[in-house]
């Protein structure tokens, strides 16, 4: 077997310390039909294209290239080697810059031991075998879970890029949370007129086209992988046609039952049939089946007989089951809030005048319970507000992170109370205080120069306990030393943690991407890959990733949208690399363990064949499952046991 060995001296960084004479002498000695070259700078454009030229000419089984870390530069000698007409896989790559020269000062000693890693991947490259790519075609296509901010953002810049998007949306609106506010900090902009050209390009702007919107649905399976999923989706019906109905809210007013708006946090009443909220999008409404009185045994068609437009109310439709293809699945399903009956001390949902901030937020929008108007449920503006921060933060037995978002829109809070309240005392319980940004500071600011607000510390949650004082909400501060202070407030907020959506776990397992430890969506790399997971062709966006604002929200949806479009390019086939698990049928006793811990779900058990098998698209060869395989039926391309040991032994012998 000839193999030819390439010494790049990198323009004198190697031979500093490691003589070439002495690497070429000791591989003649270990090795026959060795042929050693020495390059002056292998990986420039000429260092490059002498390699091929000189692969094409001497026509070698087999190439080791002595140089830097594999890392900068295999993928260009691979491609030297392919222009040669050589099998790049029948090349090894042993660093002898980063790995020798430079942590080595003696230079008998670099010497000595560039010639035993030289040895070793001569040994090794030896076994190599030619691997070939395969090419798949893939559909360019993408679906997107969720409709708020970095979903729209997603979907929209697909749709710019000719890509057909199928936006999937749990609830029967679109624009997400900031639909429902009235301001939005730093610059308190109003957040429905800041989504609203979104919302609108999306129901029946010039992108539109390439976008089918789904509410009322959810994803309920995923087969295939990375540019070839099959989705299956549930759409529960809104029995009112999207195309037909005007909004006209003749249903409504026909309606004869009432009860409580989820979408006002129960503070006000909607019908069976209803709109979420003035301004709501799509301006259609949706029918409550729960509590519709033709679903509980009746006859009821007055909304029906209301309307009208003939057909836009539809008694008879019916849930349904819709199959999609695409090539990437962007989720961008956004976050929850704590569960403030976690902490029975700040007395939510016992105590009268004590709200979440999401209901405050809504006492504060025009098109909320109360017409923006600040009024306890008795209807009376309080004089004074207490704001508590950090309900469930940065707390090991709640949340043990600081959501980040809360502090600002407290400080919002303090300006609008200032604004509709005028002279009202606020108080505001903090533990800490978070206010990133160029522009996020001047609210801290502007709140502490409001004479009538005022700012107390506090070391842990339950140093702080809410009462009913009668004419409303007390809150009894017992700091750790000193005595304790009684506050007596109108209208108490709580400022709860961001934490995971309800049901991402099972979203998760469905997309077999998975969570991390705080129950969010864990990214591929939180640094450097933050818009991918740790599923090939499964894309992040938004708040199910982390807390975020709307900026941030908006710039990982762009994030999201940009990774599919780069990476799922019409009429490109998709390269599946030939370095990936391989199971050996034979051995495989079908135990399973593979499966279990295979971090990128690559692994699955074929019943009819009785062993696992390996999804080559999905697969990074990371050698875990190898690892674990009791009976050593996994094996991987390029890293086999035989190379491995082969290396070794080279070294050692070296």
């Amino acid at each position: 077997m000839k193999t030819a060995v390439y010494f790049c001296t990198c323009s004198g960084n190697v031979t500093e310390k490691i003589d070439p004479e002495h690497v070429r002498q000791r591989l003649g000695e270990l090795h026959e039909g060795v042929s050693f070259f020495e390059a002056g700078l292998l990986c420039s454009e000429e260092g490059r294209e002498s390699l091929a030229s000189d692969i094409a000419k001497n026509r070698p089984d087999r190439v080791v290239i002595a140089a830097c870390s594999p890392r900068e530069h295999e993928a260009e000698f691979m491609r030297a080697l392919a222009a040669g007409g050589m099998n790049p896989y029948l090349m090894h790559m042993v660093n002898i810059r980063e790995q020798v020269a430079w942590v080595t000062e003696d230079p008998a000693e670099a010497s000595a031991k560039a010639a035993r890693l030289i040895s070793a991947g001569v040994a090794r490259a030896a076994l190599h075998e030619p691997l070939e790519k395969r090419e798949l075609d893939v559909c360019p296509d993408a679906v997107v879970l969720g409709a708020g901010p970095a979903g729209l953002k997603a979907a929209l810049l697909l749709a710019g890029a000719g890509r057909k998007v199928t936006l999937v949306e749990k609830s029967p609106l679109i624009g997400g949370m900031p639909v429902r506010y009235e301001e939005l900090f730093p610059a308190l902009e109003c957040g429905p007129c800041m989504i609203e050209p979104l919302l609108g390009d999306v129901l029946h702007g010039e992108l539109a086209t390439n976008i089918e919107l789904l509410t009322l649905s959810e994803l309920t399976e995923v087969l295939g992988f990375y540019g070839n999923f099959s989705v299956k989706i549930k759409k529960r019906p809104r029995y009112a046609d999207t195309e037909k109905c005007i909004g006209c809210a003749e249903c409504v007013e026909a309606c004869p039952v009432s009860a409580g708006n989820q979408y006002n946090y129960g503070m006000d009443e909607r019908k069976a049939v209803y709109f979420p909220f003035p301004g709501a999008l799509p301006n259609v409404p949706v029918l409550d089946e729960a509590l519709c009185l033709r679903f509980s045994g009746g006859d009821c068609r007055l909304c029906a007989d209301a309307c009208p437009v003939p057909g836009a109310i539809d008694l008879d439709d019916r849930e349904e089951i819709v199959g999609r293809k695409a090539g990437a699945v962007i989720v961008a399903t956004g976050s929850g809030v704590y569960d403030c009956r976690g902490l029975p001390n700040l007395g939510y949902g016992e105590i009268a005048g004590v709200y979440t901030a999401p209901e405050f937020e809504r006492l504060l929008a025009a098109n909320g319970p109360t017409g923006g108007e600040i009024v306890g449920r008795d209807g009376r503006a309080p004089g004074s507000v207490a704001i508590i921060h950090c309900v469930g933060s940065m707390d090991k037995g709640h949340a043990d992170y600081c959501s980040g978002i809360c502090c600002r829109y407290a400080l919002k809070f303090n300006h609008m109370l200032e604004k509709k309240l005028p002279g009202a005392k606020v108080y505001h319980f903090f533990r800490e205080l978070a206010v990133p940004g160029k522009e996020d500071f001047a609210l801290l600011k502007h709140a502490r120069e409001n004479p009538e607000a005022l700012f107390i510390r506090y070391s842990d949650i339950r140093d702080l306990e809410i009462r009913d004082g009668g004419s409303g909400p007390s809150i009894i501060h017992r700091p750790g030393s000193g005595k304790s202070e009684t506050f007596a407030a109108g209208m108490v907020v709580l400022c709860p943690a961001v934490v995971p959506a309800a049901g991402a776990g099972a979203l998760a397992a469905m997309l077999d991407a998975p969570l991390d430890g705080f129950g969010f969506f864990e990214e591929l790399h939180g640094r450097l890959d933050s818009a991918k997971s740790k599923m090939n062709g499964v894309y992040l966006a938004g708040a199910c990733q982390a807390p975020m604002d709307i900026r941030e929200a908006m710039s990982r949806g762009a994030a999201a949208a940009g990774c599919a479009l780069s990476e799922l390019v019409p009429g490109r086939m998709l390269d599946v690399s030939p370095l990936h698990g391989v199971v050996d049928a034979e051995k495989c006793s079908g135990c399973r363990v593979c499966v279990a811990v295979c971090p990128y779900k690559a692994i699955s058990f074929d019943p009819e064949l009785g062993a696992a098998e390996i999804n080559p698209v999905l697969c990074r060869g990371c050698g875990t499952c190898a690892a674990a395989c009791p009976l050593e039926a996994i094996g991987a391309n390029h890293f086999t046991t035989g190379e491995i040991l082969a290396e070794m032994e080279g070294a050692l012998n070296g």
